[in-house]
């Protein structure tokens, strides 16, 4: 009896799944200029064209392969949104993916992922702002956004000691009233 194949979309999802894994390596090791296509495709083991099938370019690629942590859910309360924040501060100040560590590494060196890093916290953004009122809802959740981005970048990149010799909980235990400050009507 011969092997049956899986379904085309579950082959489909497995070859992204290389790719991404393939990338999000290659990307965290080398940085956004010195990847190319063609490594993430041999790394993958796949044709260089699939890949610019599956994202299009080598900037889309490097989006999907960056994305690190969920996004809140919609209708969340502040309380609720502030909690989703720092519930993510483990993963921040953990053991970051490779594609997170790339988008860190690059943001600010290359323009391209530059974009991208800001294209993804404007989607946060925006899922950040509709959970709080007041005109100015999209600044106050532009600033939340920047606060948790700080901290991971002093505890990930700067590697600075007052962040990382204290656990996720106290660091979250001191954050909480800035943020939640962050998003009541009282700011406005």
């Amino acid at each position: 009896m011969s092997e049956r194949l899986p379904p085309r979309a579950e082959r489909r999802r497995r070859t992204e799944r290389h790719i991404l894994d393939a990338a999000r390596t290659l990307f965290a090791e080398a940085g956004f200029e010195r990847t190319t296509i063609r490594a993430v495709a041999r790394a993958a083991g796949v044709d260089p064209a699939l890949v610019m099938q599956y994202f299009g370019s080598k900037q889309e690629l490097f989006r999907h392969a960056a994305e690190a942590a969920p996004p809140p859910e919609e209708g969340l309360d502040a309380d609720e949104l502030v909690d989703h924040l720092l519930g993510t501060l483990d993963t921040k100040i953990g053991e970051l993916s490779p594609g997170s560590l790339a988008m860190l590494r690059s943001m600010l060196t290359h323009p391209e992922a530059g974009a991208a890093a800001r294209e993804a916290l404007a989607r946060q953004i925006d899922r950040l702002s509709a959970a709080i009122p007041g005109d100015d809802a999209r600044l106050r959740a532009a600033l939340m956004a920047v606060v948790m981005l700080g901290v991971t970048i002093g505890h990930q990149l700067l590697e600075l000691e007052e962040l990382r010799a204290v656990p996720p909980e106290e660091i979250a235990r001191l954050l909480r009233p800035g943020l939640r400050a962050l998003t009541g009507p009282e700011v406005s």
